[in-house]
């Protein structure tokens, strides 16, 4: 799976829970999911489950600490399914 498909994926992943329709519309690598689409921390959590069970992979909480954009998170999704 490509980076382009991953972020796809995972803009269908953020969809419900974003509060920012314009942020959403310009969604690219550096979207921040709390600054730009105001999602919030308990959503963020909801977010990390989706990607585990959407993707088949499993997400320690180091990595989830770093999940808070686009680009960070599609590099742990990259590097989860690389090691499958």
């Amino acid at each position: 799976m490509n980076k382009l498909e991953i972020i796809e994926k995972l803009k269908g992943i953020v969809k419900p829970y974003i509060k920012n329709q314009d942020a959403f519309d310009a969604f690219t690598e550096n979207t921040d999911f709390i600054t730009d689409l105001n999602i919030n921390s308990a959503n963020l959590v909801d977010i990390i489950l989706d990607i585990e069970e959407e993707f088949h992979i499993v997400i320690d909480n180091q990595s989830m600490e770093q999940m808070l954009d686009v680009k960070s998170t599609v590099e742990i999704i990259e590097t989860k399914l690389s090691e499958k």
